[in-house]
């Protein structure tokens, strides 16, 4: 699938802990931007985006997040360490050193932009620049939630709920949950695409696919706040971008740019017209803003 969806890119697996395997994709040659996925999509998320960044002149790697598409799915262990945001961000780091990129910019939608914010505060030597679409920090989320968020954002409190209840009320229907998660969070007819959808559900359908899931939201909800509790005082270093969907609940919701600016010192970033997956309901303008973001750093430029 992920051949008809993503031609030209290379599959990758690559064994980032003893018995822990990240599967991705990567094409192009040029500085290297890593682009993370969210829930529930995967790597294919990034199919009509990754494009235009190779073309433009960059090395583009496209990862499954630990738990999410082909890569591994752990044990979350005590605390739900396993899905903390700081080992995943662990895994990708990993995942770029393997390929030859000791610098590199990332991109992270949803969850995956949650794994960048921390990989941009775990490993400043990686990484030169962030942009995250969609999302305000994790901790700004739960702090602020009301009804509002409570409401539209349901999935934050269901999936934390203590195995096996999320899991068994999933996995009893994955097909009608996936689906119905997916067209709230579009604003735009006819996206996702059914191809893309097809490629979500069968990775959904793994086996403890779903309970890796919900481990990734155990983990948000849990160790990544004290994670984020200890660093407050701490501020990305890196350049960041921040871009969301104009009618979408974050952009609603929160004044994302003032969110960031409280936890980065460098930090642009605009609206596009909209809902959550920006890369699959605007894909050339998402691409557009992204290489304008990576041609400030000649580093990060072709």
């Amino acid at each position: 699938m992920t051949q008809d969806l993503m031609p030209g890119f290379t599959p990758f697996d690559i064994e980032t802990a003893p018995g822990l395997r990240i599967h991705g994709v990567r094409a192009g040659d040029g500085p290297p931007v890593l682009l993370l996925h969210g829930h529930p999509q995967t790597h294919v998320t990034w199919c009509e985006v990754a494009p235009l960044l190779v073309e433009a002149g960059h090395a583009v790697v496209a990862a499954d997040l630990r738990g999410y598409g082909d890569s591994a799915r752990p044990e979350g262990g005590e605390n739900h360490a396993a899905y903390s945001k700081r080992a995943m961000a662990a895994d990708q780091v990993a995942v770029m050193r393997a390929l030859g990129h000791d610098r590199f910019a990332v991109v992270g939608h949803d969850r995956g932009g949650r794994v960048a914010h921390r990989m941009a505060l775990d490993h400043p030597e990686a990484v030169r620049r962030i942009a995250v679409l969609d999302i305000a920090p994790t901790a700004t989320m739960y702090a602020r939630t009301d009804r509002a968020f409570a409401t539209r954002y349901f999935w934050w409190f269901f999936l934390i709920q203590p195995a096996p209840l999320p899991e068994r009320l999933i996995e009893a229907d994955p097909e009608f949950y996936l689906r119905h998660h997916l067209a709230g969070q579009s604003r735009t007819p006819g996206v996702p695409r059914e191809a893309l959808v097809q490629e979500y559900l069968r990775c959904y359908r793994r086996p403890g696919a779903v309970h890796a899931i919900c481990e990734d939201y155990r983990a948000a909800a849990t160790i990544d706040l004290e994670h984020d509790a200890a660093d407050a005082d701490r501020r990305i270093e890196a350049p960041l971008l921040a871009l969301w969907g104009a009618k979408g609940v974050v952009g609603e919701l929160y004044d994302v740019l003032a969110t960031w600016r409280d936890k980065a010192a460098d930090v642009r970033g605009r609206a596009l017209p909209c809902g959550h997956a920006l890369q699959e309901e605007r894909p050339e303008e998402t691409a557009e803003a992204l290489i304008a973001f990576l041609r400030e750093d000649p580093l990060t430029s072709p």
